[in-house]
């Protein structure tokens, strides 16, 4: 096996450029800090949030050679990065991406840095370039926020799960900071490609989406239908491991955060920090899944529950699965706590709403106890929940037919 290295030469470049955008970033806040409490702030009728005078050449100044530093480290990073051989990535400098990109993919992405994830199917960590040799069954797993495919059992409960229902595995990875629509809308295209184009021909897909992977693959199928391609007709199962089909807490909790910073003029600019976090995350905050959910609002306005519904696709044999860190002999079973991260009612597709429930039946959903977010992705038992639902949902369609 090739050395796998924690820092690519193209690292360099990168983390300098995401550095002195930190440093511009948090000048910024400083100076809107310094605004707020001067005394000359008081005088005007329009709150400033750029110092005037000294003061404001000092601030500009910082700005400027942070900019200058960084320019002059990516002249020398370039050219040297582009002559040494490109190494092997290891799984931790993977994960420390993974995670970058879920907190800040949407900046990265927007900035041309190079640690930005570019959307790609992989197996075994190798991006798939070559269509040929698959089975006429896809199994694609879709990971979650702040994690890449590497996190998945591969070669253990997934490859046992796909050997059991015929199915070749495949494993998306991407940029999770990025909008949950415009992922879908890619990840749409890209199962398209590989439907026109595997060899054999593309029979049957199955995807398996964990916690926002879930609703990535919803994204997608409503693309796709919109696009009229051709996949969906051929998607047979979707399995939702943890999905928060109707938001988290979490982000709506960093959302009344940044509401309650930004009310008094003294702490205002420090809601920019909470304002940090991607797209990705705020579309957490209920579960955006096309553009019209999220375009023409701004991203940490306080604001109710606006989706468009959408509605599971027909046609697909869809399951949900939830954790619960309480346990299963709790005296109050209506109350249970979530996984940490969602709630019950949220992975298993429940609303008071009728146009926003999806109607999972009964018997299509799953409650695993003493468990928590991340295990849902990794534990034998739900993966041996899953392998007999499919093969037992498999054979009772072979024997139909």
């Amino acid at each position: 096996m090739a050395n796998q290295y924690h820092l690519l030469p193209k690292d360099l470049a990168a983390l300098n450029q995401l550095v002195a955008d930190g440093i511009v970033g948090m000048t910024d806040v400083v100076e809107a800090m310094h605004c707020a409490i001067s005394p000359a702030q008081s005088l005007r009728s329009t709150p400033s949030t750029n110092a005037s005078g000294i003061t404001g050449l000092v601030y500009h100044s910082v700005r400027g050679v942070s900019r200058l530093v960084a320019g002059a480290i990516n002249v020398l990073a370039h050219p040297i990065a582009r002559y040494l051989p490109e190494p092997a990535s290891s799984y931790q400098r993977e994960a420390v991406v993974a995670a970058m990109n879920g907190v800040l993919g949407d900046h990265l992405d927007a900035t041309g840095n190079s640690l930005a994830i570019t959307m790609q199917l992989r197996a075994n960590g190798v991006v798939i370039s070559d269509f040929a040799g698959l089975n006429d069954h896809l199994m694609v797993f879709i990971h979650g926020l702040c994690m890449n495919d590497l996190a998945w059992p591969r070669d253990t409960h997934c490859a046992a799960l796909a050997a059991a229902c015929g199915a070749s595995p495949l494993y998306l990875h991407y940029n999770t900071g990025r909008h949950i629509s415009s992922n879908g809308q890619a990840f749409a295209s890209l199962l398209e490609a590989l439907t026109k184009h595997g060899r054999p021909p593309v029979k049957r897909i199955t995807l398996v989406g964990h916690s926002m992977g879930g609703l990535v693959a919803r994204s997608a199928v409503y693309a796709a239908r919109v696009q009229a391609f051709i996949w969906p007709e051929l998607l047979s199962n979707m399995v939702f491991l943890g999905t928060p089909h109707h938001g988290a807490p979490l982000e709506r909790g960093g959302n009344w955060i940044d509401l309650l910073l930004g009310r008094f003029a003294y702490t205002a600019p420090l809601a920019r920090l909470g304002q940090l976090r991607s797209a990705g995350i705020t579309d957490l905050r209920h579960g955006n899944l096309l553009d019209v959910d999220w375009q023409g609002a701004g991203r940490f306005e306080h604001a109710h529950d606006q989706r468009q519904p959408v509605p599971l696709p027909e046609g697909a044999d869809c399951v949900a699965i939830a954790a619960t860190l309480g346990r299963e002999n709790s005296p109050d079973l209506y109350h249970l706590p979530g996984d940490g991260l969602v709630q019950i009612d949220s992975a298993l597709g429940r609303h008071t709403d009728p146009t926003r429930h999806l109607a999972i039946a009964d018997d299509h959903c799953r409650l695993f106890y003493g468990m928590n977010h991340f295990e849902l992705m990794r534990d034998e038992r739900v993966f041996g929940w899953i392998t007999d639902y499919l093969t037992q949902q498999h054979a009772e369609r072979f024997c139909s037919n």
